[in-house]
């Protein structure tokens, strides 16, 4: 059992090579390890808030940032690659002098986190991949696709209410409506840019990964909601099969945006696989169930 710890993280928030990011310590300074953390399309680093706490008590450095085109960091370029992304969280790691994270990402972040893992192992305890795609059927990659198409097309809001839709449900639960509100809150803050530019990175990336899990060489858990149909559970499972190292788990009745509608079963499953995964010292400087709306 781990202690108690009464006081909450140190929080220090600073900009590195166009990266805005915040680094929460927990008390005492000492750290098991740090773990980062990639929020998704159309997010920011704020949308972690229900991981921050659980993570920095029980002994980890957090780090969340804005990927590129979101929040206060640097856009993409025009036509920018997974590696543009992946090269941001190592320049990042540089910056606050970390040698080697826990990589936790969420859709797109998710995609960012596992290209970071296959390049850079050497930087890389472990891979968190939750809500992730991967080798989308013929009819999920028209539809994503298509979505990708309208975009940069004002008004920029009007996709929004569908995209609700397919997060938290139509009509959006009672008990989810004030998640919903923070989330179109984020979606009608996010650089339409920014957004339109890592979202058609997105939307053509599923396939990125197929033929490379083999190489992921480090404890690879891959996350995903029972009713979750563009990040599916055989999505989660097959990612899982792949990787060496690989495991799949499924939230029952949840959808794309478990972190924020059920952190607490969430953070119990990233916590566990935390657990389990190697241990370095920081730097000092399946269920089923009933898918229902």
């Amino acid at each position: 059992m781990k202690p108690e710890r009464a006081a909450g993280p140190a929080v220090s928030r600073g900009e590195a090579a166009g990266t805005s990011y915040s680094l929460y310590t927990p008390q005492p300074e000492e750290a098991r390890a740090t773990v980062v953390l990639i929020h998704g399309v159309g997010m920011n680093q704020s949308v972690w808030s229900s991981q921050i706490e659980p993570l920095t008590a029980a002994g980890y450095r957090v780090a969340a940032y804005d990927m590129l085109g979101h929040g206060e960091s640097a856009l993409p370029t025009a036509a920018p690659t997974l590696d543009e992304y992946a090269s941001q969280l190592n320049a990042l790691l540089d910056a606050m002098g970390v040698e080697r994270a826990h990589v936790v990402g969420h859709s797109m972040g998710a995609l960012v986190a596992l290209e970071f893992a296959l390049t850079h192992p050497q930087r890389t305890l472990s891979v968190v991949a939750l809500n992730a795609v991967y080798d989308r059927t013929p009819a999920q990659r028209e539809a994503v696709m298509t979505r990708a198409a309208t975009l940069g097309d004002p008004p920029f809001d009007t996709g929004i209410d569908a995209t609700l839709s397919r997060w938290f449900g139509d009509p959006v639960p009672r008990h989810l409506t004030q998640a919903a509100q923070a989330v179109r809150a984020l979606l009608l803050s996010v650089d339409p840019i920014g957004y339109a530019r890592t979202y058609q990175l997105f939307a053509r990336s599923d396939d990125a990964h197929v033929g490379r899990l083999a190489g992921l060489a480090v404890p690879a858990l891959f996350l995903t909601g029972e009713c979750d149909p563009n990040s599916s559970p055989a999505m989660s499972r097959a990612m899982a099969a792949a990787a060496p190292l690989g495991h799949a788990e499924i939230i029952a009745n949840e959808r794309h945006m478990m972190n924020v509608t059920d952190p607490g079963r969430v953070n119990e499953r990233l916590l566990a696989f935390l657990d389990r995964a190697p241990v370095e010292e920081a730097p000092h400087a399946s269920i089923n169930g009933e898918c229902h709306d």
